[in-house]
């Protein structure tokens, strides 16, 4: 199905990871993608791609917990047309053990996964008339595991507040959504970073990319009679 207007995906690396195929899938179904993310260069290289394929894309660089990156993103994206589709995609994971843990290392993690949702949210409902925002959860998101209590507190965060913002936004007829990513992502990140792992794991040991986007775009394309806040997505040995 073909989509027209505006899309922001905030939270973009490789091009094959969760980000860059975001861009990519909604690019493919005919919105101007801006791309943003941290790293001009890999931003520069995924615009590239999806041009080459015939379709829009803008590099847009921002850092997701500078609220003036934010608000920048913004002006920028709505200036360019309608936005319908906002997609808040940032925050690695932060391991460690409560007991050995700094308190900037804390807030660091807070401040991406968490500080700037709020203010990616924010600008999103403030700005859009319609359309949805959508969040990338974690296993994280639902449950708390030892040695990683940051990551645990921030994605938990964040979760509440995508459901407190969907209550408020959907009386301006915004759908605010959560995507829980229950396990690991069959991307470069772990393929490059972790390939022993990746190689014990196989593909079926990874949730698949394709299947990710496909929740995120199921989730974009609900009418708003029948509008689900969550989807959760992990693979069939995944222990959940």
């Amino acid at each position: 199905m073909n989509r027209t207007g505006v899309a922001i995906v905030l939270g973009v690396g490789p091009e094959d990871g969760l980000g860059g195929s975001l861009c990519k899938r909604f690019a493919a179904r005919g919105m101007h993608v801006f791309v943003a993310g941290r790293t001009p260069a890999k931003l520069d290289a995924l615009v590239d791609v999806i041009t080459a394929a015939g379709g829009e894309a803008t590099a847009h660089a921002a850092d997701a917990t500078s609220e003036f990156d934010t608000k920048a993103l913004f002006d920028a994206a709505c200036a360019a047309g309608d936005v319908r589709l906002a997609v808040y995609n940032a925050g690695n994971s932060f391991p460690g053990r409560v007991d050995a843990m700094g308190a900037d290392y804390f807030e660091a993690a807070w401040r991406v996964c968490c500080f700037g949702g709020f203010l990616f949210g924010r600008e999103a409902v403030q700005r859009m008339t319609g359309g949805s925002v959508l969040f990338t959860g974690a296993s994280a998101s639902l449950r708390g595991r030892a040695n990683f209590g940051a990551f645990n507190a921030a994605k938990g965060a964040l979760r509440n507040f995508a459901q407190a913002l969907a209550k408020e936004a959907n009386e301006a007829g915004i759908h605010v959504g959560h995507v829980v990513v229950d396990g690991p992502i069959g991307g470069e990140k772990i393929k490059s970073g972790a390939p022993d792992y990746a190689r014990r794991l196989g593909e079926g040991g990874m949730i698949s990319l394709e299947g990710i986007v496909d929740a995120f775009e199921f989730l974009s394309l609900q009418p708003p009679n029948a509008w689900s806040f969550e989807v959760d997505v992990r693979t069939s040995r995944e222990r959940w």
